[in-house]
């Protein structure tokens, strides 16, 4: 049965971890910096989900492992002094294409809303599941656990400029866009009009 797994936890923690680094909303102890992480986290869990729809899926990556960081490191240019030192094991754990895929979303509203779309469309809710009431009233019958990255409210967007700026995020987002488009059936999309 399709549904988000535990098991993503480290990739969807170490993910976000890195796109919040390399993409920094301000200092660490800052609203802004939370606001761009909780951006972060929500095209992340959108992109793992989709990366990894099944538990066997989840299980899987969790035993093989997702690759790392290094390729993302190099393309954004935010590689560590020292990838072995204390404190940089959660590195590990970074999904090369979740985060490519995450960028895409980041950058992309209507992209960012398929995306959503088809984790709801997979992912059936149970209605006895309790659920927190949102303070905001949800007119668009939009799941609010996705609201920050498909709606971003003002502070939202001054909080991540640089998480969402399409030229800043080209390099990761072009890495496994393609594969991204393919599986939301988006190409047609971005196919250039004939002249």
């Amino acid at each position: 049965m399709p549904g988000p797994s535990t098991a993503l936890s480290p990739v969807i923690a170490a993910s976000t971890h890195w796109l919040a680094r390399a993409y920094p909303g301000g200092e660490s102890n800052t609203v802004a910096h939370t606001l761009a992480e909780l951006q972060a986290r929500q095209a992340v869990t959108v992109a793992a989900w989709l990366r990894y729809p099944t538990e066997i899926d989840a299980a899987l990556v969790a035993i093989a492992g997702p690759g790392g960081s290094a390729v993302l490191d190099w393309k954004a240019g935010s590689e560590p002094d020292d990838e072995f030192a204390d404190g940089e094991g959660w590195r590990t754990w970074v999904d090369e294409v979740v985060v490519s895929w995450a960028a895409c979303l980041l950058a992309d509203p209507l992209l960012a809303r398929r995306g959503v779309d088809a984790v709801i469309a997979a992912i059936p809710v149970p209605d006895q599941r309790p659920r927190p009431h949102s303070r905001r009233a949800v007119t668009t019958g939009m799941p609010s656990e996705f609201r920050r990255l498909l709606q971003p409210d003002v502070r939202d967007r001054e909080s991540a400029v640089l998480l969402r700026h399409p030229d800043l995020l080209e390099p990761i987002a072009a890495m496994h866009r393609d594969t991204l488009l393919y599986l939301l059936d988006a190409e047609q999309d971005r196919t250039p009009l004939a002249a």
